[in-house]
C-alpha cells in the first residue's frame, strides 16, 4: 500500500522537484516508510511507500526497470498476490530481478506484454508507468477499484494521484460538479468517473489509460468485464464445497506478507468466514472489532463468539457520539469527495486502532455483493414476483406508511436499474423533486438514469443485473473508497478476499436461486459455513456496519446538528429549500427517521467548506 503522484507537462516545460515534493507531502500518511521522486525533464513521478513485501531499500519507488535497452519507470500502489508466478514466467524469458517486490515484476511484465499484462495480475492496484522509449504514460486501476487513481488533464498538463489533495497542490480551477452532487444525494457517494470537482476525474475500475507525450492524445480502455453466466451442472452440496474452497484460496493468497497481519471481525457472516478460513492456515490470528454503547448496533457479542471458537487474539475498540465530534471535521476533509456512508467513522477508528498491532488486515468486504445479502435485493425479488404489490399499496394513504413502504409503492412501474438507484433511500428522486430548489432539480433531472445506462452493458437475469450494478458502482465508489481512505489515513493495508476477481467471476456462475429468497440472503454461504461457524452467527439478522446516527442526532448530537444548519448562507441552502431542511430537523427531533439524510447534508456542507470556501 502506498501513495502515487505525477505531473506531466505536454508543453515540454521542465517539472519542478518541489512540485512533486508538495504532492507527496499532501498525502504523506499513505506511506510512512519511504518516499521518492523521479524526474525526466517534463515528466515527474512521486511515491510514498508503506513497506509490506521486501522491506529493504530494494523496494524504493519510483522504480526504474531496464531490460534489453527498454526502460519502464513505475509508481505503484497496491499488491499483486500472484507475482511469484508471473516472475517465474518472466525469468524463463530472460528477465532478471534485483528485489523480492511485486513492483519490479509489474514493470517487467509491462515491458514483455504491454497493456495485456493486466490480464495476468491478481490483486488490488493503481499504478502509472512511464515508458521512456515509446514516450507514453500507461496507468491502470484494478478490476473492482480497490485502489484509487484520480487525474486532471487540460491538454497542457496531466496531473494524477491516489488522492485529490495532491492534485489540488497545483493551480487548477475549482468548480462544483452539480451532476455529481445530484447523484450523491441519493447514493451517498459520487459514481465514477466524477469526483464532485468538474475538472478532476477518477479512472474507472477495470480500466487503463495511455497518454502520448508526443501528441498529447489521452485514451481510456476497459480491460475487464464481469459476466453472469449461470452454471447448472453443480448440485447445491457441490456449490457449498466449492464456495469454501474458493474462500480458502482467496484468503491464503492474501496472507503473503513480511509484516504482522490481522483481520477485521464485525461478528457478521462475511468477516467471520474470513477468520474461520484464516485459522486453517495459522493459529495466531489477531482480530479487531468495534463496539457501540447502543445495543441494537453492537455486534461485539457475536465477534467474541467467533474469537473464542478460533482462539484468536481479540481486540475491541469502542465508539460513541463524542468520537464523532472529535473526528468529524477531519473525516469529511480527508474523504475529499462528497461521501456520506456513516460507516466511514467506525472504519476510520477501527483502522487507527488496528494499526497499533498490525500493518495488514483482512476484511469481509464483498460478501453481500457476491451472495445477495442486502435487504434491497429481496425488495427487488418481491416486486419482480408480485408486480401488483406496489399498485396494491396505493390504496393506503402515505401518512400511514413508513418512508420505505411509500418508496416501494412509487417504484412499481420503474425498471430494476432505476429502482436500485432509489433503494439506498437517502434522497430518492421523489424527495429531491419536492425538497430541492426548482432550478437545481430542472438542471439535473434524468441523472437517475445513470444505472439504466450502465446496465445496458450486461445481458443477464434481473438479480444478476442488480449484483452487476453494485460491483460497478457501489463496490468501487462507496465500499472501497470507505476502506481505502480510512485505512490509508493510518498506513494500514486492508485486503478483501471476497473481492478476489477470480472468486467474484466464479460466484457469478452460481444460479441466483441459491443466493437468496424472500426470507434470506446469502443462503448458500450460510449453508456452506455450517461446519465452521456457530448457528447464532449464521442465523442472526443482517446488521450492517454503521453508526447509530439517528439516535445520536436525536439526543447527544442534537445541538451540534442544529448549529451546523443554522447559517442561511450555507451551500446546502443553494440546493434545498430552507423549509425542507427545517422540516427534517424538526421531524427528526420528534420521531427520528432523517438521520442518514442529515448526515448526507452535513457531509456535503463540510466538504464544500473545506474545498470551495
Amino acid at each position: 500500500m502506498c501513495g502515487i503522484n505525477g505531473f506531466v507537462s505536454l508543453k515540454n516545460q521542465p517539472v519542478s522537484q518541489t512540485d512533486i515534493e508538495k504532492m507527496n507531502q499532501a498525502i504523506n500518511y499513505r506511506g510512512p516508510d519511504d518516499r521518492g521522486i523521479f524526474i525526466d525533464r517534463n515528466v515527474g513521478l512521486g511515491h510514498l511507500r508503506l513497506a509490506i513485501l521486501d522491506l529493504s531499500q530494494s523496494g524504493h519507488q519510483p522504480m526504474i526497470y531496464t531490460h534489453q535497452g527498454r526502460t519502464a519507470v513505475i509508481t505503484f500502489n497496491g499488491e499483486v498476490y500472484n507475482f511469484f508466478e508471473i516472475r517465474s514466467e518472466l525469468e524463463q524469458k530472460g528477465y532478471v530481478f534485483d528485489s523480492q517486490t511485486d513492483t519490479e515484476v509489474l514493470a517487467a511484465a509491462y515491458l514483455e506484454y504491454g497493456t495485456e499484462c493486466l490480464s495476468k495480475f491478481n490483486g488490488m492496484f493503481a499504478f502509472v508507468i512511464y515508458d521512456k522509449e515509446e514516450s507514453i504514460l500507461f496507468g491502470a486501476r484494478d478490476r473492482f477499484g480497490k485502489k484509487p487513481l484520480k487525474y486532471y488533464f487540460d491538454g497542457d498538463r496531466f496531473i494524477f494521484s491516489s488522492e485529490l489533495k495532491a492534485i489540488l497542490t497545483h493551480a487548477i480551477p475549482r468548480q462544483v460538479d452539480g451532476k455529481a452532487i445530484y447523484d450523491f444525494l441519493t447514493l451517498q457517494y459520487v459514481p465514477a468517473p466524477r469526483t464532485g470537482f468538474v475538472h478532476i476525474q477518477k479512472l474507472e475500475q477495470g480500466h487503463y489509460f495511455t497518454l502520448s507525450l508526443k501528441d498529447g492524445r489521452f485514451t481510456k480502455q476497459k480491460y475487464f468485464s464481469l459476466n453472469y453466466i449461470p452454471r447448472y451442472d453443480r448440485s447445491q452440496s457441490e456449490w457449498e464445497t466449492y464456495v469454501l474452497e474458493e474462500i480458502d484460496r482467496a484468503v491464503s493468497l492474501r496472507m503473503i506478507s513480511d509484516v504482522p497481519i490481522g483481520v477485521f471481525l464485525s461478528g457478521g457472516i462475511d468477516s467471520s468466514a474470513v477468520v474461520a478460513s484464516m485459522s486453517q492456515f495459522t493459529d495466531k490470528v489477531k482480530t479487531f472489532s468495534i463496539r457501540f454503547g447502543e445495543k441494537e448496533f453492537d455486534e461485539g457479542v457475536y465477534a467474541q463468539q467467533v474469537s473464542a471458537l478460533y482462539q484468536t487474539e481479540h481486540h475491541e475498540c469502542r465508539v460513541g457520539p463524542q468520537d464523532l465530534l472529535a473526528h468529524i471535521e477531519n473525516l469529511f476533509v480527508h474523504y475529499e469527495e462528497p461521501y456520506a456512508d456513516s460507516s466511514q467513522l467506525p472504519t476510520y477508528m477501527l483502522s487507527q486502532y488496528t494499526r497499533k498491532y498490525v500493518t495488514v488486515a483482512l476484511s469481509g468486504d464483498g460478501g453481500d455483493e457476491n451472495f445477495a445479502g442486502y435487504d434491497k435485493y429481496r425488495v427487488h425479488l418481491a416486486l419482480l414476483r408480485y408486480p401488483w404489490l406496489a399498485e396494491a399499496l396505493k390504496i393506503f394513504p402515505s401518512r400511514f406508511l413508513s418512508s420505505k413502504i411509500n418508496l416501494i409503492k412509487r417504484m412499481g412501474s420503474l425498471s430494476p436499474a432505476r429502482r436500485h438507484y432509489n433503494l439506498t433511500n437517502y434522497f430518492d428522486e421523489w424527495l429531491k423533486s419536492r425538497w430541492c430548489m426548482p432550478g437545481y432539480n430542472s438542471s439535473h433531472q434524468g441523472v437517475e438514469n445513470i444505472f439504466e445506462n450502465k446496465v445496458k452493458e450486461i445481458h443477464a437475469e434481473w438479480i444478476n443485473q442488480i449484483l452487476w450494478l453494485d460491483f460497478h458502482s457501489y463496490v468501487p465508489d462507496d465500499l472501497n473508497v470507505k476502506t481505502d481512505m480510512a485505512s490509508m489515513a493510518h498506513a494500514l493495508e486492508v485486503r478483501a478476499p471476497f473481492l478476489d476477481h477470480l472468486f467474484v467471476l466464479r460466484m457469478a456462475e452460481m444460479p441466483s436461486r441459491l443466493k437468496l429468497d424472500f426470507f434470506q440472503g446469502k443462503k448458500i454461504l450460510r449453508r456452506a459455513l455450517r461446519s465452521r461457524l456457530p448457528r447464532s452467527v449464521l442465523t442472526r439478522q443482517k446488521h450492517g456496519f454503521s453508526v447509530p446516527i439517528d439516535a445520536w442526532f436525536q439526543h447527544e448530537l442534537r445541538p451540534y446538528i442544529r448549529e451546523q444548519f443554522h447559517d442561511q448562507e450555507s451551500f446546502i441552502y443553494t440546493l434545498f429549500r430552507r423549509e425542507a431542511i427545517q422540516h427534517m430537523l424538526e421531524e427528526h427531533q420528534s420521531k427520528g427517521g432523517h438521520g442518514k439524510r442529515l448526515w448526507a447534508l452535513l457531509a456535503l456542507e463540510m466538504w464544500h467548506k473545506a474545498y470551495f470556501s
